[in-house]
C-alpha cells in the first residue's frame, strides 16, 4: 500500500490570498468588473447603492 502524501505542514495557505489571484491578466472578468464599479447605481435607480458608515454592505443579503 503506497501512502498518500499531503501538504507541507509548514505551508500557510491552501487557496491564494485574494480573488484577484484567480483571475489572469487577460480574463475578461476584470474588464466586467471595471465596467461595473464605474457606473453609477443610484443614478440607475438602484437603491442601498452607498455602504453604510460601519463600513457593511448597504443590501440586505437573503438566507436561503
Amino acid at each position: 500500500m503506497t501512502r498518500i502524501s499531503g501538504f507541507e505542514r509548514s505551508q500557510l495557505l491552501l487557496l491564494p490570498e485574494a480573488i484577484d489571484d484567480y483571475a489572469a491578466a487577460g480574463n475578461p472578468v476584470r474588464f466586467i468588473g471595471a465596467f461595473v464599479d464605474e457606473r453609477d447605481l443610484a443614478a440607475a435607480g438602484l437603491s442601498r447603492v452607498e455602504p453604510k458608515a460601519t463600513g457593511r454592505p448597504a443590501t440586505r443579503r437573503a438566507i436561503c
